[in-house]
């Protein structure tokens, strides 16, 4: 019995490291913010949406939908005259709103003549990110609650009445303001949907090749490690800075063969979920042409290389192929970050805190570089270009360092003196 403890406690004592817990703690800690963020979208969702109002027909169904808007939104700006419009927008914008609405003069008269009334939505987007849309999701809400008093309005006082009409009474005129653009004819979800299917699989694309890429280099180090091959290598008459170069330039090669792989399959698989309902991205302006794209390339090389040498740096502390899996971690999560981040976010409407988190961490930008050049936005991909190979540079330049020391040999970090000790070192290892 006391042999059968003994073993037990063993095993604990190995099992029971901070390369158990560490993982499901991260988890526990990202399952925990997922659900404050959610929590905080259900919040924005039930929040009244700040709108402008401009009602040019002071007759039954104007007074209907204008009543419904006032019930249901916090108007801000409230106007009979349509010359008031960009006093409108710059009220509704300076309070952070989503939109002004505009009920032109023979709204009632449309209906009332079986055609469907024209409501004029000016949509203020401040960000292309899944969140981003929740506030003008709740004004179209509001607008399609504007069409159910409507129609109830019609069946109960006019027998005669179209069906269809009745259906549909209302129908939205919409134009989108967005980084200085204006989109005639599309609503905010519309350009949303334009945006992911053009940059959202990049983000993915990205965390994929650094987490895989990344693993074969710590996973390489380790077995190195373990099969005493490095110390071999390390005996040679190279230059260290060759060494570190050869590792992360053949990493590199499979990461971009990887990313290749990835953008292949990846871009046929979404071709099935683009939802483009025949909109020419072109007469908007929203494509990337070569030079958009060599930028893209450019930028996901630097931070490819970079990413490689963080995770050579990381693959200096493995000590076997087990510890090699926890080293993975940190380098997972600086990709998910930025993923998550990039999907569900824009950018610009992040908090400052958040805005220098994100430019930190080299694995953002080129998940946000399609879509910052989708709208001629060039500084702040090279300006990540710059910082990622300044990051790249510096990690790199740590790694050789690190290799001129005793600490893939020994664990400590003591310079070493001569090919005089390191040869007496080999020969005492084998």
């Amino acid at each position: 019995m006391s042999a059968l403890g003994n073993i037990i406690r063993k095993e604990i004592k190995e099992l029971l490291t901070p390369a158990t817990f560490l993982p499901i703690i991260i988890m526990a800690l990202i399952f925990g913010s997922m659900g404050n963020s959610i929590q905080g979208i259900q919040e924005q969702a039930l929040e009244s949406p700040v709108i402008g109002v401009i009602n040019e027909d002071n007759s039954t169904f104007s007074m209907i939908a204008n009543t419904t808007l006032h019930s249901y939104a916090n108007v801000v700006f409230n106007s009979s005259s349509l010359s008031d419009k960009q006093a409108g927008l710059d009220a509704v914008q300076q309070r952070d709103g989503v939109a002004l609405i505009v009920i032109p003069k023979n709204f009632t008269e449309q209906i009332t003549n079986n055609h469907p009334g024209s409501i004029e939505v000016y949509w203020i987007m401040k960000g292309a990110g899944l969140l981003d849309t929740i506030s003008s999701s709740v004004v179209e809400a509001i607008i399609a609650k504007v069409n159910t008093n409507i129609s109830r309005e019609l069946i109960q006082n006019n027998s005669s009445v179209n069906a269809t009409i009745v259906l549909s009474p209302t129908q939205r005129v919409e134009t989108t303001y967005f980084k200085s653009r204006e989109f005639t004819g599309l609503s905010p979800n519309i350009i949303m949907s334009m945006l992911s299917s053009q940059s959202m699989f990049i983000p993915i694309i990205m965390m994929m090749i650094i987490i895989m890429s990344g693993s074969i280099v710590i996973t390489s180090m380790a077995l190195e490690k373990e099969n005493k091959t490095l110390e071999t290598l390390l005996t040679l008459p190279v230059k260290r800075t060759s060494i570190v170069t050869g590792k992360i330039v053949a990493a590199a090669v499979i990461g971009l063969l990887l990313a290749v792989i990835y953008m292949i399959g990846m871009g046929y698989y979404l071709q099935g979920f683009q939802m483009s309902g025949g909109i020419n991205l072109a007469s908007y302006g929203l494509v990337l042409n070569s030079t958009k794209f060599l930028l893209i390339g450019i930028s996901l090389f630097v931070t490819l290389i970079a990413g490689l040498a963080l995770c050579m740096l990381l693959g200096t502390y493995a000590k076997n192929y087990k510890s090699a899996q926890t080293l993975t971690i940190p380098i997972t999560m600086l990709a998910m970050i930025p993923m998550f981040l990039t999907m569900f976010t824009d950018f610009d409407t992040l908090p400052i805190a958040l805005k220098t988190l994100v430019f930190a961490i080299p694995f953002s930008h080129p998940m946000m570089a399609a879509r910052s050049l989708l709208f001629d936005d060039y500084t702040l991909v090279v300006g990540g270009i710059i910082y990622v190979t300044i990051f790249a540079v510096v990690t790199i330049s740590i790694v050789v360092w690190v290799f001129k020391t005793d600490r893939l040999l020994t664990g400590s970090m003591k310079k070493k003196r001569g090919k005089i000790n390191t040869g007496l070192l080999f020969r005492k290892r084998f």
